[in-house]
């Protein structure tokens, strides 16, 4: 019986290497659901650690006054980061990060998180600390602030879900950092469509395979996979254009029910623009993603159909 279920799985695996569109130098992206030989890479996986431990880092090195405690807590966060992504990333199989092997995604969303924290803490630090790399911060804030400066926009939402006692000062700083922010994400979510309308995402050299890349997400559960994920997707996008209007609610909620948010503190000031921004970016381009795996397995079925019908043809 182990036998029997080996072959099968080696056969699945080949038929997204061998299923290749005729004529073309492009590997046809199959959706291969074999069990995958994949060797761990411990340097890979201490480099991705490295950079997360230095993403947390960072702000509160950029920031003015952050006091002993945060600093240990920074680290002690920064350290749980690192050992969470080398863990995920030196393991030959997949845990909880989606399309590790369909690159640039994952790169794509930490370096647009390591843009939006860096700028935002160096946008904190201008007013105490000016310099070259301030100036610049705060100048593409002001230009962003005008531009998401209207009446129904996120920034609005996240400003009038402050208590009413905050400084001015304040007030236009979170107004500043959270236009860049959602500037930055929107960007980074346009650049990835366009990747997907060029037809060059996912890179890569082999088949796409759905369990590495999606492990949370189980394509034999419930009816047809493809209706399965373009539903994923729709919800996930659905969701990246409501939280940022969703999240300001939070804030208001916790006035009634702990403490109000004000994002006083630097570090709270920094994570928790960042987050308002990245967390919709983020869902949108997983919806996207999704569904550009849809549409490869919808296109594989049909070049699949097509040649079993011209086989019978043939016969």
């Amino acid at each position: 019986m182990g036998r029997i279920v080996a072959k099968l799985r080696r056969a699945v695996a080949d038929f997204g290497r061998n299923n290749k569109a005729p004529g073309k130098t492009r590997p046809v992206y199959a959706t291969s659901m074999g069990e995958p030989k994949v060797k761990p890479q411990y340097p890979g996986a201490a480099l991705r650690a490295f950079l997360v431990a230095v993403l947390v880092i960072l702000p509160a090195v950029l920031v003015p006054g952050t006091t002993p405690e945060v600093a240990q807590i920074v680290i002690l966060l920064a350290i749980f980061g690192a050992g969470v992504v080398f863990a995920e990333y030196s393991s030959a199989y997949p845990g909880l990060i989606e399309f590790r092997f369909a690159a640039p995604f994952n790169r794509t969303r930490f370096l647009m998180l390591a843009l939006s924290a860096t700028l935002i803490a160096l946008l904190l630090r201008h007013p105490s600390d000016p310099g070259t790399l301030s100036s610049l911060a705060q100048g593409l804030a002001l230009s962003c602030a005008r531009l998401l400066d209207f009446g129904l926009s996120p920034v609005r939402f996240l400003e009038l879900s402050l208590p009413e006692n905050l400084p001015p000062e304040h007030l236009a700083l979170v107004r500043q950092g959270a236009s860049l922010a959602l500037v930055l994400g929107a960007t980074t979510v346009l650049g990835f469509v366009t990747a997907i309308r060029l037809n060059v995402w996912p890179m890569g050299s082999g088949p796409f395979n759905v369990w590495i890349n999606l492990p949370t997400f189980d394509p034999t559960a419930g009816n047809d996979v493809v209706k399965r994920l373009l539903r994923h997707a729709r919800i996930n996008i659905l969701l990246g254009v409501l939280l940022p209007f969703l999240l300001p609610g939070l804030i208001v909620a916790s006035a009634h029910l702990v403490q109000p948010m004000t994002l006083q503190s630097p570090m709270g000031f920094v994570w928790g623009i960042v987050l308002w921004a990245y967390l919709p970016a983020s869902l949108m381009m997983r919806g996207v993603a999704m569904i550009r795996v849809a549409r490869m397995i919808r296109a594989n079925r049909r070049r699949f159909a097509d040649s079993e019908g011209n086989a019978f043809v043939t016969a």
